[in-house]
């Protein structure tokens, strides 16, 4: 919630500074963020259970704070398309029947997502906006957590998966040259299938939703 704190301190500043002109077609603007992701991680449906998982099992994936950019171009006055860039590293753990277990390690996921955006507001004022569009999550170097070893799991994978992201949020202008500061909220509605093996063997593989919550604050400098 570190974030959250921090982009109500940037907004307050900001208002008390005189604004900037709005952005126009052909504008780009960079932005440099601090992002707390809050991903849910249930169990959504069992595939295969080779192990006997007990009654009750459920699962949730950690939260995480990191760095991310933002890169957006201005298609008309109120319309821009957005991208961002940015790598988040997530471990699994039991819930329920397996409370506490160790279940994926060092899951790094790369969102690629891109979005289109309405931006409200008026000439040299705030700019509140909503966006939506298409996210492709890549996991990256995931690998079976301490408990799932101890069971005898060699390797563990994560399958990349297309979801959607819905998002709002908030320039706020602090000069007269480009910069502002930004709060940004977005939901994904995304699933993931989970594998794990003994060798070559599949012995469980489950459905998760993961639909992380993904709030960034930060600063924005435009071209």
């Amino acid at each position: 919630m570190k974030c959250r704190y921090f982009a109500l301190a940037a907004l307050a500043v900001a208002l008390a500074v005189p604004g900037q002109a709005a952005a126009k077609s052909g504008d780009v603007q960079f932005k440099l963020l601090a992002t707390y992701v809050a991903p849910d991680g249930k169990i959504s449906d069992v595939k295969l259970d080779l192990i006997g998982l007990p009654a009750g099992t459920q699962t949730k994936a950690d939260d995480n704070i990191v760095p991310t950019v933002a890169i957006e171009y201005f298609v008309s006055d109120n319309i821009s398309l957005e991208t961002i860039a940015g790598v988040t590293q997530h471990d699994v753990v039991g819930r329920g029947g397996l409370a506490g277990a160790g279940l994926v390690s060092n899951a790094n996921i790369v969102p690629a997502t891109l979005t289109l955006k309405y931006h409200f507001g008026k000439d040299g004022g705030a700019r509140p906006y909503v966006g939506a569009g298409p996210s492709y999550f890549i996991f990256i170097d995931e690998k079976p957590g301490a408990t799932a070893v101890a069971l005898g799991a060699t390797r563990q994978k994560m399958g990349d998966s297309l979801g959607m992201a819905f998002q709002a949020g908030i320039d706020v202008p602090v000069n007269a040259k480009g910069l502002a500061v930004t709060f940004d909220a977005k939901r994904y509605l995304v699933h993931s299938t989970a594998r794990w093996f003994a060798g070559p063997t599949e012995v469980l593989r489950t459905r998760h939703k993961l639909d992380p919550w993904v709030v960034s604050a930060g600063l924005a400098f435009r071209f």
